[in-house]
């Protein structure tokens, strides 16, 4: 029977459970505990498991099956989405705000007046971008930042973790840069970690569990140029 493995401060930063070992009720669910320092953090991300939990509770650990992905060249830009990149004003950026991008996916919204992403998890994604492994990727229209997303990149692979829109259409654009971005500089796949219609429409899918850990074997050892 799986139970959820409890991550003690005794533990190494680098040990996690098998990814095989997570629940199937609640699908994914692998361990619980731990802290959220960059070694572990990292650990994590390098087997495809990742952190997800709300105030007051405790570190928990996800690694899902199946697992959403969506490949550079599958991604399905929309003929409105393309008109919307011709014509409406944006313009795109990498890592000029992260601050501002994290915040603005923490803020509460009209569907979901929570977040989960809480301080701890700030200023644990903060120390990943002062270290170079946490990116974000900005949209702006008339000098405003209109969306964006964040994540964490290793070799061959963009781990995405939130995205926002102040308006319409922000965090679309700023994902369609984030493509072209990983189609330069040779990024096999983006993880999205849970399927919704929302990015099925844009070319998101879903692959299974053991098939996202080969991935990873190949792609998050490769080198990491510069994120731009």
């Amino acid at each position: 029977m799986k139970t959820v493995t409890w991550l003690s401060a005794h533990d190494s930063p680098e040990w996690f459970p098998p990814p095989e070992q997570a629940l199937e009720d609640p699908p994914g669910l692998l361990a619980a505990g731990g802290d959220l320092a960059p070694e572990r953090l990292l650990a994590a991300y390098r087997r495809g498991i990742f952190p997800w939990y709300s105030p007051g509770q405790p570190v928990l650990w996800w690694a899902p099956d199946p697992r959403a992905v969506l490949f550079p060249e599958e991604f399905h830009c929309t003929r409105s989405l393309a008109k919307t990149l011709r014509n409406a004003g944006f313009t795109t950026s990498v890592d000029r705000d992260f601050v501002a991008v994290i915040d603005g996916c923490a803020a509460p919204r009209a569907a979901s007046p929570g977040t989960w992403i809480t301080s701890d998890m700030r200023t644990a994604y903060l120390a990943l971008h002062r270290l170079g492994r946490a990116h974000s990727v900005e949209s702006w229209r008339d000098g405003r930042l209109a969306g964006g997303l964040y994540g964490v990149r290793l070799g061959g692979v963009f781990f995405g973790e939130s995205m926002f829109s102040a308006v319409r259409d922000g965090s679309k654009v700023a994902l369609a840069h984030l493509v072209a971005v990983c189609l330069r500089n040779s990024i096999a796949v983006i993880d999205c970690q849970l399927y919704s219609r929302h990015l099925g429409s844009l070319g998101a899918r879903t692959i299974p569990r053991a098939a996202f850990q080969r991935l990873l074997r190949e792609q998050v050892a490769l080198p990491s140029p510069p994120f731009r």
